[in-house]
């Protein structure tokens, strides 16, 4: 449910520009606060939006437009334009622009926003226990663990990034066919995308203070953002899953 997110120093930065992890300690911790509380703010951001349009009716008027007539066709052009919008954002989110930055970051929030609809709407219909806050709850605690776990070993995880990029885009193609040919993707499916999401943060997370300068925390926050989105989606597939087993 992202793009690539293997990201380089944008070219419009000067060629003095260090990463976080060659700059002074008080640099790189101003830099780490900056990249997390943007990270907190989109999802905040994502939330009060999927608030917003759930209990103004839109959801209902959005998914009858985007999805009423339109069947697979409809769903294959959304995640089209998913990935292309997020190319995009990510591009907006690396340039020399504060604005533009900050630009690309609110359009990949609301491009996740409008592709978790359908799911959250499924949930929200669902009797019983409350499992949009539980998948959410363990989904943060998830992301803790895993980023805790890569600042406390400082070890470079940058070797994740060819074989995560392959296993997303075989994915993508997995979740494109299972819509065009109607089959479905099962648990085993989301519990391997949950994999995926752990392995994409965990390189997210290295990629960051390795390759990322001190000033260049609104893309940082997107990179994260779009690894925890991703973790999240498949979490709340699992619970809702199990949840109709039990």
């Amino acid at each position: 449910m992202r793009g690539n997110n293997t990201y380089a120093l944008d070219e419009s930065y000067d060629g003095n520009l260090q990463s976080a992890a060659n700059s002074p300690a008080t640099a790189r911790a101003a830099f780490i606060k900056r990249t997390y509380a943007h990270v907190f703010g989109a999802v905040l951001a994502f939330v009060a939006l999927e608030a917003v349009v759930f209990k103004t009716g839109a959801a209902d008027a959005i998914l009858t437009t985007v999805f009423g007539g339109g069947g697979k066709f409809a769903w294959i052009a959304l995640m089209v334009a998913f990935v292309g919008a997020g190319y995009v954002a990510q591009i907006m989110a690396q340039a020399a622009s504060k604005p533009l930055q900050y630009a690309g970051l609110g359009l990949y929030i609301v491009m996740e926003a409008l592709i978790f609809l359908p799911i959250l709407w499924k949930a929200d219909m669902m009797t019983g226990q409350p499992i949009i806050a539980q998948a959410g709850l363990i989904t943060l605690l998830v992301f803790g663990g895993l980023t805790s776990f890569v600042f406390v070993s400082g070890k470079d995880f940058s070797f994740l990034g060819p074989m995560l990029t392959v296993l997303s885009f075989a994915a993508l193609g997995l979740v494109i066919a299972s819509v065009i040919f109607g089959f479905t993707l099962g648990l085993v499916f989301s519990v391997a995308m949950v994999v995926l999401a752990a392995g994409m943060i965990v390189y997210d997370t290295s990629n960051i203070m390795r390759n990322y300068g001190t000033d260049q925390h609104v893309g940082a926050a997107l990179s994260l953002f779009a690894s925890l989105a991703t973790m999240f989606f498949y979490v709340l597939r699992i619970l809702m899953a199990t949840n109709r087993n039990d």
